[in-house]
Parts: C-alpha cells; sequence; structure tokens
C-alpha cells in the first residue's frame, strides 16, 4: 500500500514503481471512476491497432451495389445540406 498527498491545486503524485508497472507515463490519460467507496485510478487504454482487413465488411449494407456517381452524387448532396445548415 502507497500513501500519497492531494496538493491545492488537487495534484497527486504516482510512486515511481506504480507508474512503471502500469506504464504512467507522462501525458498517459487516465480513468476516474467513483465507486462509493472511493475512486478507482486507471490508465486509459487506447484502442488497439486494427488492420483493414479485422475492419472490412463490419458493417453490412443490404441492397444494390452504388455507383461511384452515386456516391459522389452522396457526397456533394452532403456537402450541401452541411453548407445550407451553416448559412
Amino acid at each position: 500500500m502507497e500513501i500519497a498527498k492531494v496538493s491545492e491545486t488537487g495534484q497527486i503524485i504516482i510512486p515511481p514503481e506504480m507508474r512503471k508497472i502500469y506504464s504512467l507515463d507522462v501525458g498517459t490519460e487516465i480513468i476516474l471512476t467513483d465507486t462509493g467507496k472511493g475512486i478507482l485510478i486507471q490508465p486509459k487504454q487506447p484502442f488497439p491497432p486494427t488492420t483493414l482487413n479485422e475492419v472490412a465488411g463490419c458493417l453490412k449494407y443490404n441492397g444494390s451495389p452504388k455507383t461511384l456517381e452515386d456516391m459522389e452524387a452522396a457526397i456533394s448532396q452532403g456537402i450541401q445540406e452541411q453548407w445550407h445548415d451553416c448559412s
């Protein structure tokens, strides 16, 4: 068990051994969770790296294939709608 003090600005110094064990490097984001009995501090885990093959096709489309012209028209329409909303 380690003991730390809260500074006037609300900062807590995590002991070097714990920072090393949990890979808490400078700039690491942490998650603070109120457990009702205290505060749980956990490092925020970034999304694991993925490849296109792992995610391709994960959003299924039911319908006829769209042509390049169909896709360009939809993009153009989306841009026009977005610009219309901004004015």
